[in-house]
């Protein structure tokens, strides 16, 4: 197998959904201490999400807090309840394009900004017959790497 061309260099979030994210918002923010530090909203992904930290400086983690804007759409963002994981990639250009030479499956879209506001692309949970390899039933997002996470990879090495 040829040499990979990126690396995965730490847990970037996780996402978790409900029919209400106020009761998410209850448990993740008033009862364990995450920070709120922003909300994104988009109806062409039908999520409304607050966005939670734990953790401190570049290696934080995101816990996302979302529910549909329609529960009767797709995608279904509260189905299942963790919705996705999401992993800090030190080049995302090269690991989309290797991983699909080796018959990974993406989700549509390809690509994009996420809500964060850093490059992502999503593995789709399950295979096809083009793409046999999918995340087993996870969605799996992959997050560029801002400069700051991965010289904070660099020094924990």
């Amino acid at each position: 197998m040829a040499a990979r061309p990126f690396r995965i260099l730490g847990l970037q979030q996780i996402a978790v959904g409900a029919l209400d994210k106020g009761a998410l918002r209850r448990l993740w923010v008033d009862t364990l201490g995450l920070e709120r530090v922003g909300e994104f909203r988009s109806e062409r992904e039908n999520v409304d999400e607050d966005i939670a930290v734990v953790g401190d400086g570049p290696l934080r983690v995101e816990v996302d807090l979302m529910q549909p804007i329609d529960a009767a759409k797709s995608p279904r963002v509260h189905e299942p309840a963790l919705n996705h994981v999401g992993l800090w990639v030190d080049d995302l250009a090269a690991a989309v394009a290797w991983l699909a030479e080796r018959g990974v499956r993406f989700t549509p879209g390809g690509i994009r900004k996420g809500a964060a506001g850093y490059d992502v692309c999503f593995i789709h949970p399950k295979g096809s017959a083009d793409a046999p390899i999918g995340g087993e039933g996870v969605l799996i997002e992959l997050v560029q790497a801002p400069p700051e996470v991965q010289q904070a990879f660099a020094r924990s090495r």
